[in-house]
């Protein structure tokens, strides 16, 4: 018997309303995929789980912020830890090392994307409507996502204007955000 799919939006609902279970489930739940990618960023194990309590702190603390209507409870999460782990790289000066290919795999359907991308029935759908974004609006949507590049290292590392990397992420994130609502 298949199980059934974990309700993200009604547990981060009841940790607003401090539901100590609701929590408890919603780390179980998440925590050793979030201390995987946490490792990945940020290279240690020891500063992975000091990232990963502080996103639990931070989502346990502002679960009443959580809207629905603006998206998925898992994505509301994982930007917490993602946000957490690049203050902490930005606050040692670095960024992600990630390299572009690794990127523009995250997009593809190479199969390490695919172990990567899968787990879940949104991420499949974020994937395929990142595919069918032209590449030239791709390419700085990952890198701001993966790198967690600004706008200006993005056009400096592209060798493009400022102006067009600004265009061309707006236009990018409305395509994905069009698709993904289609």
């Amino acid at each position: 018997m298949a199980q059934p799919l974990f309700d993200y939006e009604s547990h981060l609902e009841a940790c607003a309303r401090q539901d100590d279970r609701a929590f408890q489930a919603l780390y179980q739940q998440e925590a050793a995929q979030m201390l995987g990618l946490a490792i990945t960023l940020l290279g240690r194990r020891d500063q992975a789980e000091d990232c990963v309590h502080d996103a639990f702190v931070q989502i346990w603390r502002n679960a009443q912020r959580f809207q629905r209507a603006l998206g998925s409870g898992r994505a509301w999460i994982y930007s917490i830890l993602r946000y957490r782990a690049l203050n902490q790289l930005r606050s040692r000066g670095r960024t992600v090392e990630l390299d572009d290919d690794f990127i523009e795999r995250a997009a593809d359907d190479s199969p390490q994307a695919a172990e990567l991308l899968e787990q879940q029935g949104e991420h499949r759908e974020l994937r395929r409507c990142l595919q069918n974004i032209e590449r030239n609006r791709r390419h700085p949507i990952l890198l701001a996502f993966y790198r967690g590049l600004t706008h200006e290292q993005i056009a400096n590392r592209l060798t493009t204007p400022l102006g067009t990397i600004k265009g061309r992420i707006r236009a990018g994130l409305r395509a994905l955000q069009e698709c993904l609502h289609a």
